[in-house]
């Protein structure tokens, strides 16, 4: 029995694929490769490079491999262009999705686990963002990965779909040297893309109700997550309850300040942020509670912001390298 990994070879699906593995569970990976990179899987997993659009090599790959569950990572993540391609968004996001869930119920495949988003709550008006939150999404990333959450409660009800969503805000860090975060939209990788081109990083707004006047935000280890996929994975399997959905929350955030700081003591290059103005729409804060997550999910925060930062320059450096 295998778990098939959607987005098995981008920067959270492989990890997630790691997490299986370590775990001795078998796995199977499908990827268009659009923002992943094949030398992220092992040559030892099965993997299909194609869309889960779709919908007869989905059914190929259920038939060639005894999969149990699914674990759907795979998407177009990016908050800020989904406002300019909203309708690229939803094809990605929903009708992908959609096309996955028809291919598992022709195949038999009752359970799954959704790597949703903290987006879908907008910019609540609450210091600690707990399920309950009300939902207030405000772009199309964010709606469709609500929509996504509702696509599994239907076909709960209509099939009997064992599922679970896990909302989250900021992956960050790196599990494996071999394994790096790509993406120009995350600050990480934005940060570091400026050092190593000798530019100076930039803090969009300094006068923010917070102790350093900076955004404070829900950063979580990438390993830290994929290990709480695997748990919700083997939970579903074994057919014990769950939640429909947990939040992976650090409980108390920190500052993009404390970051840009941080990345400078562990870099070793010294630098000054540049201050630019906000941006609309940020909120001051937003942080979630990963209390559930805690109680079902064995989630912890595994790893200090120093270790964060650490892997994830060794691992965007070693990339740089090209060893």
């Amino acid at each position: 029995m295998a778990w098939l990994v959607t987005g098995g070879a981008g920067y959270i699906g492989s990890h997630v694929v790691r997490a299986f593995t370590d775990a001795g569970t078998d796995v199977v990976v499908i990827d268009d490769l659009s923002s992943g990179h094949r030398s992220f899987v092992s040559d030892s997993v099965p993997s299909y490079e194609g869309t889960i659009l779709d919908g007869e090599l989905l059914a190929r790959i259920f038939i060639e491999n005894d999969i149990t569950g699914v674990v759907h990572v795979a998407g177009f993540k990016y908050a800020g262009v989904s406002v300019q391609r909203p309708l690229h968004t939803y094809e990605q996001n929903v009708t992908a999705t959609a096309v996955l869930l028809g291919a598992m119920a022709d195949a038999g495949v009752g359970n799954i686990v959704f790597s949703s988003s903290a987006a879908v709550y907008g910019t609540p008006d609450t210091d600690l963002v707990t399920e309950d939150t009300p939902k207030d999404p405000q772009s199309p990333y964010g709606e469709s990965k609500l929509i996504g959450e509702w696509l599994l409660r239907d076909q709960e009800v209509a099939t009997g779909l064992a599922h679970t969503s896990l909302r989250y805000f900021n992956v960050v860090g790196s599990g494996a040297s071999d394994l790096y975060d790509s993406s120009p939209h995350n600050l990480f990788p934005m940060v570091f893309e400026a050092l190593l081109d000798g530019r100076t990083p930039r803090i969009n707004g300094t006068d923010y109700p917070t102790p350093d006047g900076t955004c404070v935000r829900d950063y979580i280890h990438v390993a830290d997550l994929a290990q709480a996929h695997v748990v919700a994975a083997q939970r579903l399997d074994a057919g014990e309850a769950i939640e429909a959905v947990y939040n992976l929350g650090s409980g108390d955030g920190v500052s993009v300040g404390e970051i840009m700081s941080t990345i400078a003591r562990v870099t070793g290059i010294d630098f000054e942020p540049e201050r630019a103005p906000r941006r609309p729409g940020d909120p001051a804060r937003i942080v979630a509670s990963g209390e559930k997550a805690a109680r079902d999910l064995d989630w912890r925060m595994r790893h200090t912001l120093e270790e964060m930062v650490q892997s994830a320059w060794d691992s965007r450096r070693r990339a740089a390298s090209g060893v």
